[in-house]
C-alpha cells in the first residue's frame, strides 16, 4: 500500500494564528484571573474545540459580548478572541467602543488577513450591488455583508447564478449601481472562474475580484490532481467547515471513492466495516489523504499511522518468512541492494571523505562516489568549504549527472540546501511561525530576505520601515519575519518583517508596562517631533517629552535641543496605564542653570555677564546659560542717566558685582556701580598712601604744567 499524504493539508495561516492565539492566552494566565472567550466557535473541528474548552476557553455569541463587558473587573479580566471567519461591521465597532467603556475587557482580532481584505474590498464601493459567491449562512459571508453599502445577492453555485440573474440585473439597473463580485475564500474555485464568466454575459464592466484564499486555491488543486492518481482519498476536516467540504467535493468529481471523517475512530470503524474491509487487503491499493485548514497536524498524523498499520498486515505473511533465514539466492538479492543505483534528481546523504577548495568527494553507501564540484556547493561568496566541511562530516545533496562508466555521481550541496531551506519555509507557513534571514537587496516595491538560500519577498509596506524612508537601509541587516502568501507550484513566498515588529513591539509594551515607574531612567530614541514636544521610543513603548521638559531654557522649538534619531536619556515624570500615556523629562539637577550658578557663585562676587535685554528700569544680564540677573538703571554707572542705552547695549560683555541672591524666588541683583565705586575708593586710599601722587578732586583741577618746567 502506498499512503500519500497532500503537502498542504492542515492549518492554514488564518486559522493556526487563531488557535495559536488562544493557546498563548491560557499559558499567559496561569493563575486563572483572566476569562477567555472566543466569539463563536474557534475554528471547524470539535476536536480542538473540546481541547480549548477543557481549559476553560467558552465560545460566546453576539448577545453576550456586552454582558460579558460590564461584568469585567480588575479582579477577573476578560479577553475575548474572534476567530478567523471575521465578524460583521457592527460587530466589531462594538467591540471597539466596548474597550473604551470598560477598561478590563479586551479583545484580539483573529480575523483572516484575507477575509480583511473582501471586507476593504467591499467598503470600497459605496452603492454597488455586490455579489458574493458563498454560503449564505457561514460566518464569513455575513461578515462580508455587512461591509455592503449597497444591495447584495448571495449565491452558492454557478447554476444558482444563472437563475439568480434576472434578479441581480433588476438591482443593479435600479440607480445604475456598479456590480461588484466577490467569493467566500473557501469556496470553490472551478465553480468561481465559471460564475465570472455567467456574470460578464450580463455586465461586462463587472468589478471580479480575485479573494479565494490562495491556500485554498492549492489545496483544492493539490486535492484535485492526487485524486486522480489514488483508488481511495481520505479527507479530514470539520463536516460543517466549508473548505473541507470543498476538498470533499473536489476529490469526487473524479470519480474515486472518497472518504469524510472527523476523527481516527471514524476511520477505524470504517476499515473494520464491510466497506472497508476487502479493499484495503489489495497490495496496490493507493491512498491519499488531504485535510481542511482546520484541521490539526497531530490528526493527519493518526490517520496516515493507521493506514501504515493495514500495511504491515499485509506484509506479515512475508516478513516471517524472511525471519526464518537467508539462502544464497537471498544474499544475492541482499548485494544487488547493496550495489543499488541512484538516479538524476534524487536527494542523497553520505559521508565526506575528501575536501579542497575545487571539489569534496563524498561516500553514498553505493558503487557511486559522489562529487560536488565547487560551483555547486554555496552561493555565498564568503564560503570557505575548507572551513565549513571536514572530512566525516554528514552531507545531503542532490544528484545533477551520474556515470556508470566512471562510477561517479555529480552532485549539487546548494540545490539540496535549497530544497531543505524551501521546505523549512514551507513549513514555517503551515504552522505561522518565525523565520530569520538576511536582507541581501532592495529592489522595486520592498527588499529581499535570504533565509537559507530560499529569496523571499518583502514589501516596502511590511519592511518595518516608515512609510517614505528608504528601504535599502535594511540591506546587509538580519531580520525576523513571518511568511504571509506562499505559492508552493512556483516555489514563491512573501514575508513580512512588520508583523513580527509589531509582536515584538507588544511584548514589549506589555513587560514596559508592567516595570514602569514615576523618576525611572530610560534610554530611548527620537521618534519625531511636533510644535509642542518630542516622541521618543522607549523600547515598545513611546513616551511624550514636552517642550517645557526639554531644556531649563526657554526654548521655541524641539530641534533646538534633539533631532529625529538622537539617543537620549530621559526619566518617566507622570504616565497613565489606562490611556498609555507617558509623561518624560529630559531635564536633570546636574543640568539645571539655577543649580550651576549658586554652585558657582555667591553674594559679592565679580563676574563677566552678556545684557540680554533693555528695560525702562534696567538691563537683564546673562551670569550662566539659562540665568539671568537684573542690572537696576541705578546701578548702571557711578553717575545718573536717563535711560539704560546710555550705559550699555545688547550683546555687550561687562563686568558686574553679585549684590543679592534671592534664592526663594531664584532672583539675581548686579550691580555695575558698586564696581566702579569700589575701583575710585581703592585709586584714592592709595593716592592718600604715596606723596609723589598729588590729590586733586574734580571740582579743583590742577594748574595747566608747562612742558619744560
Amino acid at each position: 500500500m502506498e499512503i500519500i499524504v497532500a503537502k498542504r493539508a492542515g492549518f492554514c495561516y488564518g486559522v493556526s494564528r487563531a488557535v495559536e492565539t488562544v493557546r498563548r492566552l491560557i499559558d499567559e494566565n496561569k493563575d486563572g484571573k483572566t476569562r477567555v472567550y472566543t466569539l463563536g466557535k474557534l475554528i471547524h473541528n470539535p476536536t480542538i474545540i473540546g481541547e480549548l474548552e477543557a481549559q476553560g476557553v467558552r465560545a460566546v455569541n453576539e448577545d453576550e459580548i456586552e454582558a460579558l463587558a460590564a461584568g469585567s473587573s480588575p479582579e477577573r479580566p476578560v479577553m475575548l478572541v474572534t476567530r478567523a471567519h471575521g465578524v460583521t461591521k457592527e460587530v466589531s465597532e462594538k467591540l471597539c467602543e466596548l474597550a473604551e467603556e470598560y477598561p478590563h475587557f479586551s479583545f484580539v482580532d483573529c480575523t483572516c488577513p484575507s477575509v480583511h481584505r473582501i471586507h476593504r474590498l467591499v467598503a470600497r464601493h459605496p452603492g454597488a450591488l455586490t455579489v458574493i459567491m458563498g454560503d449564505e449562512q457561514h460566518p464569513e459571508v455575513v461578515g462580508i455583508r455587512s461591509f455592503a453599502d449597497g444591495p447584495v445577492f448571495v449565491f452558492r453555485s454557478a447554476e444558482d447564478l444563472e437563475q439568480g440573474l434576472d434578479a441581480i440585473k433588476k438591482l443593479a439597473d435600479e440607480g445604475g449601481r456598479d456590480v461588484i463580485i466577490v467569493a467566500q475564500t473557501t469556496h470553490l474555485l472551478k465553480d468561481y472562474k465559471i460564475s465570472q464568466k455567467i456574470i460578464k454575459r450580463v455586465y461586462t464592466n463587472a468589478k471580479i475580484f480575485d479573494t479565494i484564499c490562495r491556500v485554498t486555491e492549492n489545496r483544492q488543486a493539490e486535492a484535485d490532481e492526487l485524486s486522480k492518481k489514488v483508488d481511495l482519498m481520505i479527507v479530514v476536516g470539520g463536516k460543517n467547515s466549508s473548505n473541507t467540504n470543498r476538498l470533499y467535493e473536489t476529490a469526487k468529481r473524479n470519480g474515486t471513492p472518497t472518504l469524510l471523517i472527523e476523527t481516527v475512530s471514524e476511520l477505524r470503524e470504517w476499515l473494520a466495516s464491510s466497506a472497508g474491509a476487502g479493499r484495503t487487503s489489495l497490495p496496490v491499493y493507493k491512498v491519499g489523504i488531504t485535510a481542511g485548514a482546520s484541521t490539526p497536524r497531530g490528526i493527519i498524523e493518526e490517520v496516515k499511522t493507521l493506514m501504515a498499520e493495514q500495511e504491515k498486515n499485509l506484509t506479515a505473511a512475508t516478513a516471517a518468512v524472511t525471519a526464518n533465514g537467508i539462502d544464497e539466492n537471498d544474499f544475492a538479492g541482499l548485494l544487488e541492494e547493496s550495489l543499488k543505483t541512484i538516479d538524476k534528481g534524487d536527494i542523497v546523504s553520505g559521508i565526506v571523505t575528501f575536501v579542497s577548495p575545487a571539489e569534496v568527494h563524498v561516500d553514498l553507501g553505493t558503487k557511486f562516489t559522489g562529487i560536488i564540484p565547487q560551483s555547486e556547493i554555496s552561493d555565498d561568496p564568503a564560503y570557505d568549504v575548507t572551513q565549513e566541511l571536514k572530512v566525516g562530516d554528514e552531507i545531503k545533496a542532490v544528484v545533477t549527472q551520474v556515470s556508470d562508466r566512471d562510477g561517479t555521481a555529480i552532485l549539487s550541496k546548494k540545490r539540496a540546501d535549497g530544497i531543505v531551506a524551501w521546505l523549512k519555509v514551507l513549513d514555517a507557513y503551515r504552522n505561522g511561525s518565525i523565520i530569520e534571514g538576511k536582507v541581501t537587496e532592495a529592489i522595486k516595491g520592498g527588499v529581499m530576505l535570504d533565509v537559507g538560500g530560499v529569496k523571499l519577498f518583502v514589501p516596502a509596506s511590511q519592511s518595518g520601515v516608515g512609510r517614505g524612508q528608504d528601504v535599502s537601509t535594511l540591506v546587509g541587516t538580519r531580520q525576523r519575519a513571518r511568511i504571509i502568501e506562499l505559492d508552493e507550484r512556483r516555489r514563491r513566498a512573501v514575508a513580512s518583517i512588520a508583523v513580527v515588529k509589531r509582536e515584538e513591539r507588544k511584548a514589549l509594551e506589555e513587560q514596559f508596562w508592567a516595570n514602569i515607574e514615576v523618576g525611572k531612567k530610560y534610554t530611548g530614541r527620537v521618534k519625531s517631533l511636533t510644535s509642542y514636544g518630542a516622541f521618543v521610543d522607549l523600547g515598545g513603548v513611546d513616551g511624550m517629552v514636552h517642550n517645557t521638559e526639554l531644556s531649563w531654557n526657554r526654548i521655541k522649538d524641539p530641534s533646538e535641543v534633539v533631532n529625529v534619531g538622537d539617543v537620549i536619556d530621559v526619566y518617566v515624570k507622570d504616565f497613565d496605564r489606562e490611556r498609555k500615556r507617558i509623561s518624560l523629562t529630559y531635564k536633570t539637577d546636574e543640568t539645571n542653570p539655577w543649580k550651576i550658578f549658586t554652585t558657582k557663585y555667591k553674594v559679592g562676587d565679580v563676574a563677566d555677564v552678556k545684557i540680554v535685554t533693555l528695560t525702562s528700569f534696567g538691563a537683564f544680564a546673562e551670569v550662566v546659560p539659562g540665568v539671568d540677573g537684573l542690572i537696576h538703571i541705578s546701578q548702571l554707572a557711578d553717575h545718573r542717566v536717563q535711560k539704560p542705552a546710555e550705559a550699555v547695549k545688547v550683546g555687550d560683555v561687562v563686568k558686574v558685582k553679585i549684590t543679592d541672591i534671592d534664592y526663594e524666588n531664584q532672583k539675581i541683583s548686579l550691580s555695575i556701580r558698586a564696581l566702579l565705586e569700589e575701583e575710585k575708593e581703592k585709586a584714592a586710599s592709595e593716592a592718600e598712601t604715596d606723596p609723589s601722587q598729588p590729590v586733586y578732586s574734580t571740582d579743583n583741577p590742577p594748574a595747566e604744567v608747562e612742558e619744560n618746567e
